[in-house]
């Protein structure tokens, strides 16, 4: 009977996606599927060219004076700038161009191009920085390169996190806190109670750059923030965004961003260590003579590294899976509001298929699907509520 009764109200809430919202959003799924691979093939070709032009190897010959560590911050400045025109039209396309076309996005593309070129500065001074310790570490502990650059990279991932909500974040949003009002009270004693410091709730202006229902925990420690997008507290009633926030209360809580530099660490080390044993193959491929600690073989070097990062996604994404489990087990366990978790769920389905298979949902999705999380739900009320059966 109970099985029953889960399997009605999953149906009757799921019943409010159209045909024609099930389809798009497979499209629209499908098609983020595919650009992995045609990100990879723009990559390798990008590579391709950066490597036959010869212009890091001119570069470095000019630089053959300057202190190592500054020659390769150079050098990996140069690249990322170089990289990021010549996969303009694609990023376009694929960020901006098609975000639109499905109704993602309302961003003009000037602003688009806008925050992209501040990304870039971001990515040539802070990437710029990370791969010149990366090739002094290199120099400095020979073969075991890749165990110190995966503590690097952990290191490099919590400044960055403790830096972003209050250096990085807003260059591209405004947040402030929530107006004043029976939205801002609840979700205000729902943080409160967890021990989130009342400061540390905001609202930001997420339409700028996506149509998406969305809310994000960032930062650590005392830098740490719960953010909810001014979409989500447009298109939900209050209680969804009660049980919204708590589920990103629950990511607070749970500690889910210390458990991801971790994983991310050991995978950083082992995606180095690959990397180590594939580069000479892959500068073959490429055709050139730079061997792995001279920074003329950057574009190899991180061609090699993201394919890698690329086959480890199942991975990632069974982490932030099991993560997103158990905030929803959190918003239900302290907001007790399972029918308002599961309508702001369905609300996510346009732009995240909610009926994919295992295998695509393990090796695809950040997420468990929303048919699944809406199910979860509706269990937990079964289980724990004596509330009639939604309509």
């Amino acid at each position: 009977m109970a099985t029953a009764r889960i399997e009605a109200e999953t149906q009757a809430l799921m019943s409010a996606l159209s045909p024609e919202e099930l389809a798009l959003a497979r499209d629209y799924t499908t098609g983020n599927h595919w650009l992995i691979l045609a990100g990879l093939l723009v990559s390798a070709l990008v590579t391709w060219i950066i490597v036959r032009s010869g212009v890091l190897d001119r570069l470095s010959a000019r630089l053959q004076k300057r202190r190592p560590s500054v020659r390769a911050f150079l050098i990996a400045a140069v690249f990322m700038l170089v990289d990021t025109l010549l996969t303009l039209p694609y990023a376009i396309y694929s960020g901006w161009w098609r975000e639109s076309a499905y109704g993602r996005t309302s961003q003009p593309l000037a602003d688009y191009l806008m925050q992209g070129g501040i990304s870039l500065v971001l990515a040539m001074l802070l990437g710029g920085l990370l791969l010149a310790g990366i090739y002094s570490l290199m120099r400095r502990t020979g073969r075991w390169w890749w165990a110190w650059s995966g503590a690097l990279v952990a290191g490099g991932m919590a400044f960055f996190l403790l830096l972003s909500p209050v250096l990085i974040e807003p260059l591209f949003n405004q947040y402030e806190p929530i107006p004043e009002g029976e939205v801002r009270d609840a979700v205000v004693t729902l943080a409160v109670d967890a021990g989130v410091p009342e400061d540390r709730v905001f609202m930001y202006d997420g339409s700028r750059q996506s149509n998406n229902f969305t809310a994000n925990v960032s930062g650590v420690g005392g830098n740490a923030r719960i953010a909810i997008s001014d979409v989500a507290m447009d298109e939900a009633s209050l209680d969804e965004v009660i049980a919204v926030t708590g589920h990103e209360v629950g990511h607070y809580v749970l500690g889910h961003v210390w458990r991801s530099i971790a994983v991310l660490s050991v995978l950083a080390v082992l995606i180095f260590f690959l990397t180590d044993r594939l580069y000479p193959a892959f500068a073959r491929l490429f055709g050139t003579d730079a061997p792995l600690a001279d920074p003329r073989g950057l574009p190899v070097f991180l061609f090699t590294a993201s394919l890698l990062l690329t086959l480890a996604q199942p991975i990632i994404n069974t982490m932030t899976r099991i993560g997103e489990r158990e905030a929803d087990a959190y918003s239900l366990e302290h907001a007790r509001l399972p029918d308002a978790l599961a309508a702001a769920l369905v609300k996510t389905s346009e732009y995240r298929y909610p009926y994919a298979g295992p295998l695509e949902e393990a090796i695809f999705y950040t997420h468990p699907t929303v048919e699944n999380r809406v199910r979860s739900a509706m269990a937990w009320k079964v289980a724990n509520m004596t509330a009639e059966p939604a309509p």
